[in-house]
């Protein structure tokens, strides 16, 4: 059991999401791209425009203070609006961020394989995401069981299957 509690995302969350979706794009130590410039661009601003839609799934870790600290949740997108880790239409695309203070805690393995459980017990076979190559969380993702099905420009897509 982790040390700090998760609870299911609420429509509320919305800004916190996107918070994390800022924090995901700026994985890269000493690099970071600024919140609007992240933001305005479609490709990242689809993860959390209108959160908590139908087929929208995700939870959320806080600190032992009761502070939002990390995040994992999944979109349903469609073929006219793929994701970066789109593989096929009815399979959930994942996003996880965590403060960077509170990385390599566990909180990301401890979301991750949450969302990884909701998304089983509602009954998909598959969830997908993107990681850019030279992300250290690419090790991350293959202990967790996902496995790369597609190498794009510098990024890769990579798929669990959970049945």
């Amino acid at each position: 059991m982790p040390a700090f509690p998760i609870r299911a995302a609420l429509p509320s969350d919305g800004s916190f999401l996107v918070d994390m979706t800022v924090e995901a794009a700026n994985w890269r130590a000493g690099s970071a791209r600024p919140r609007h410039e992240i933001l305005s661009n479609p490709d990242h601003r689809r993860y959390v425009a209108g959160w908590l839609r139908p087929g929208d799934a995700g939870f959320v870790a806080e600190s032992p203070a009761g502070e939002a600290i990390g995040a994992a949740w999944y979109r349903l997108l469609p073929r006219s609006e793929p994701g970066f880790g789109w593989v096929g239409t009815g399979v959930p695309e994942l996003i996880i961020g965590v403060r960077p203070v509170w990385r390599a805690h566990g909180v990301g393995r401890a979301l991750l394989q949450r969302l990884v459980g909701h998304a089983r017990d509602e009954g998909f076979s598959r969830i997908s995401l993107s990681v850019e190559r030279d992300n250290f969380a690419r090790t991350f993702y293959r202990r967790e069981g996902f496995a790369v099905t597609l190498a794009g420009q510098g990024r890769d897509v990579m798929v669990r299957t959970l049945r």
